[in-house]
């Protein structure tokens, strides 16, 4: 009966071959790369009995979150219901299994194995009564409208999006909702709800029933609850609490603000420079100082004992009128010895002017203006005022900066005016990321673009094979690698969907 119905799911499966569409460059589709839809299929003594279906979205790779009465059957008789897990990309639907159920608040958790989704984020900041809300997920009416057979159900395909506003929170059966005017139907059962940036906000569970004229209205497990079965879950989770603005106002305002930090480096720079000046002219100073107290002090020394000479001297003169001719041959001896000290003394006493070796090590003092550039192990924090994040983590990073361009040891950056840059573009996520780190001001910033599998092929292909492996000063090599940044810069969306913004200061116990 289980072989039957799960061999039925595999050859439904098997017999998909569509090409992924084209997604919009929006936060509201990099969300819905990480929304799926959610089919059971009942069996019993070999027959369907029951077939349904819903909605969901990943908080990990290979794990979704839908709401329990979607998967109710499966969680109380697993032997006899499979879950279908359909992507919203790609050729192939999953198996999936129940591993956390909360029927109180409606919210259950799948695991699966086979492909990686891309999670979503939770917002955990506030929303405003009237705020713009996005739900994504797969309503029931549009399938019966379009859906051909069975199998269209297993169909990967992009989820429906409707909007509407944010209308309050509620209390329904004990537990927080969010009240909502987006469409939803009957299948939109898991799917989330999304502020303006694509982060989730709350779960679509229910709606209301619109009678005589009535407006319907949705209504969504909130993300209070959302995050705390999670918790109960052991799951990790990506959240965010930074306001939503526009990538096009955060890179205007970024722009203004990297040519404030740029001026604000110089000044410093100035100035350190400046002050490493006062500080040298103050080393020569000192310098010249002490010589010139070394030179008085050989001179003071030299009338010392030129004094004391000339008094030995008379001492002998008078003890040889005393008729006492030893003491007076002694005493004119040491008379003659002290004269000659003095001389001496006086011969070699110093310039007065700073030794070569002191006027060097002041002027060392000077730096260059590499000398105030970063380098070394830093550390280096979000500045959220000018950041937009929708699904990163803000956890601080720890950078190793070297000469050249040679990051954390391993990684070579390329030149690009006074910055140094490299796009990554990873095998396994859905994330292309253009790093990018200032010495002067350092200012380090990660740009994410969220693509399609499709873009994520094409960018792969321009990629290629990596022309620097680890870090080079190869002008040949650098060039190659700045060719490939550059078609692969061409290739990519005009705005991004991320761009993390970082202050970096040196780690401690490392050098400035």
């Amino acid at each position: 009966m289980i072989r039957r119905a799960l061999a039925l799911l595999a050859l439904l499966f098997a017999t998909l071959s569509l090409a992924p569409a084209p997604a919009r460059a929006d936060d509201i589709s990099a969300t819905a790369r990480g929304v799926v839809r959610i089919v059971t299929i009942a069996m019993v003594e070999g027959q369907v009995v029951g077939f349904g279906h819903g909605s969901g979205f990943a908080v990990a790779p290979n794990r979704i979150v839908t709401n329990a009465h979607v998967v109710e059957l499966a969680s109380r008789y697993p032997e006899n219901v499979v879950i279908g897990v359909v992507p919203s990309e790609g050729d192939k639907s999953f198996q999936g299994k129940v591993v956390a159920f909360d029927a109180q608040r409606d919210l259950a958790l799948i695991e699966f194995e086979g492909q990686r989704l891309p999670p979503v984020a939770l917002y955990t900041g506030p929303v405003d009564e009237g705020a713009p809300v996005t739900a994504l997920g797969y309503p029931g009416n549009v399938d019966l409208a379009t859906a051909q057979s069975a199998t269209d159900y297993i169909h990967p395909l992009s989820p429906i999006r409707s909007e509407g506003v944010f209308s309050g929170r509620r209390a329904l059966s004990g537990i927080e909702v969010l009240l909502h005017t987006a469409g939803i139907a009957r299948g939109n059962s898991g799917g989330p709800l999304l502020d303006p940036c694509g982060r989730v906000i709350g779960v679509n569970s229910a709606i209301t029933r619109g009678e005589d004229g009535d407006t319907s209205f949705g209504f969504a497990i909130a993300d209070s609850e959302l995050a705390t079965f999670l918790r109960g879950a052991a799951q990790p989770y990506t959240a965010v609490g930074t306001g939503c603005t526009s990538m096009a106002d955060r890179l205007k305002q970024d722009s203004a603000a990297d040519a404030q930090a740029i001026a604000d480096a110089a000044a410093a720079q100035r100035e350190a420079v400046e002050r490493a000046a006062v500080q040298r002219e103050q080393a020569l100073d000192k310098a010249r100082a002490d010589a010139e107290r070394e030179r008085e002090n050989f001179m003071a020394a030299a009338a010392v004992l030129l004094v004391l000479g000339a008094l030995s001297l008379g001492g002998a003169g008078l003890l040889a009128t005393r008729g006492q001719r030893t003491p007076a041959i002694v005493a004119a001896a040491g008379g003659v010895v002290l004269v000659i000290g003095a001389v001496v003394i006086f011969l070699v006493r110093p310039s007065g002017e700073a030794s070569p070796s002191d006027t060097a090590a002041a002027a060392r003092a000077v730096p260059t203006p590499d000398a105030v550039l970063a380098s070394g192990p830093l550390n280096c924090r979000v500045v959220a005022e000018r950041s937009r994040i929708t699904v990163s983590s803000t956890a601080d990073l720890r950078l190793d900066w070297g000469s050249e361009g040679c990051v954390n040891r391993r990684t070579q950056y390329v030149s690009d005016g006074s910055r140094w840059s490299r796009i990554l573009v990873p095998e396994q996520e859905q994330t292309v990321s253009v790093l990018q780190f200032d010495p002067a001001t350092r200012s380090y910033a990660n740009t994410r673009y969220l693509l399609s599998a499709a873009q994520m092929e094409a960018i792969r292909k321009l990629r290629g094979t990596a022309p620097v492996k680890g870090c080079s000063a190869d002008a040949t090599q650098l060039a190659l690698l700045g060719q490939q940044q550059a078609a692969i810069r061409a290739a990519l969306p005009a705005y991004p969907n991320e761009k993390i913004v970082y202050s970096c200061s040196p780690a401690p116990n490392s050098a400035d």
